[in-house]
């Protein structure tokens, strides 16, 4: 898949083996997994900076991207899209370093992705999910024209806790035009 544009100071691009040490350092924090699902671990070791660089954890080839500041990969950007009759939809998920957190950064990057990646897969429903006690990130999904859809109550067990999960969607007008 190829690479969306530059959005603001922030450059999107495929992730690369020689991302190891910057994803180590902005991936290995308990405040930056807190929010993220169990495929974001705490602890984040080298171990799991390999696997995921390799494509063990997602698949790297489609819509999944580092987020380059100042020639550092420091979060991620990407989709899950759906197949068969749900091919017109997905899932997006995205982290950032806590060194960049405050500065508006992942509400202009989802901004400016969300209608890249809708038009390049060709999607009518952007989705995402955001755990309860992660309100910046749903700040950032209802700036950049997300809708709250409902609360999926106790559906994640993370850490020995069981969260409630915020559900929001983007849409684009179905039939094309209208």
């Amino acid at each position: 898949m190829r690479e969306p544009p530059a959005i603001g100071a922030v450059r999107l691009r495929h992730w690369r083996a020689d991302d190891l040490e910057s994803l180590l350092r902005h991936a290995d924090d308990a405040a930056v997994s807190r929010g993220l699902g169990t495929r974001f671990p705490y602890p984040y070791t080298r171990a799991d900076g390999e696997a995921f660089l390799s494509g063990q954890v997602l698949d790297l080839s489609g819509p999944v991207f580092a987020l380059e500041i100042d020639g550092e990969a420091c979060g991620g950007i990407g989709v899950q899209q759906g197949s068969g009759e749900r091919r017109h939809g997905a899932t997006l998920g995205y982290w950032l370093g806590r060194r960049h957190w405050g500065q508006g950064i992942m509400t202009t990057v989802v901004d400016g992705f969300a209608p890249w990646v809708m038009d390049e897969l060709g999607l009518y429903r952007l989705a995402a999910q955001v755990m309860t006690g992660n309100p910046a990130s749903a700040r950032v999904l209802l700036k950049t024209g997300f809708i709250e859809e409902g609360l999926e109550r106790q559906a994640v067990f993370k850490d020995g806790v069981l969260h409630d999960m915020r559900c929001f969607a983007r849409l684009r007008a179905w039939p094309p035009g209208s």
